[in-house]
């Protein structure tokens, strides 16, 4: 047995090992509404399980900071997509740079090696926020 830490404190987990494989769903813990997959369908759920479990093994290879990065370069997209339509969603761009520069602001050097390009993209995007509020008459201190 081991412990997972959250902010609310530690639980005790119980983690299966390496070499065990979850186990399907009994027949009983299926719904009585749902009807039994077929041959094909389950064959598919096995290999979408297969597909997530090699993904998850991708992401324990490389070190959480490039992750975290790879996610928070979401929100430089997002901000990209609001500021692109017309007339600009300043709003909506504007929270999305503001999780960006959180993650960047607070998580800083432990992001590794995405520090630097993360905080150029935070540049770009508050950048391209002040031009897009500028062109909708947002009042300068909004921009």
């Amino acid at each position: 047995m081991s412990t997972l830490w959250t902010p609310s404190g530690e639980h005790p987990v119980d983690r299966p090992g390496p070499d065990s494989a979850p186990e399907p769903p009994s027949a009983a813990a299926q719904a009585a509404d749902e009807e039994p997959l077929s041959p094909e369908e389950e064959a598919a759920a096995e290999e979408y399980a297969r597909q997530v479990d090699a993904v998850r093994r991708q992401l324990l290879d490389l070190p959480a900071g490039v992750v975290v990065g790879q996610h928070a370069l979401q929100f430089f997209d997002v901000a990209g997509l609001y500021l692109s339509q017309s007339p600009p969603r300043v709003d909506d761009a504007r929270l999305a740079i503001d999780a960006l520069a959180a993650v960047v602001e607070r998580v800083g050097a432990g992001l590794g090696e995405a520090e630097a390009p993360l905080r150029q993209a935070l540049h770009q995007a508050q950048l391209a926020f002040v031009e897009a509020a500028r062109s909708t008459g947002a009042p300068a201190a909004d921009a």
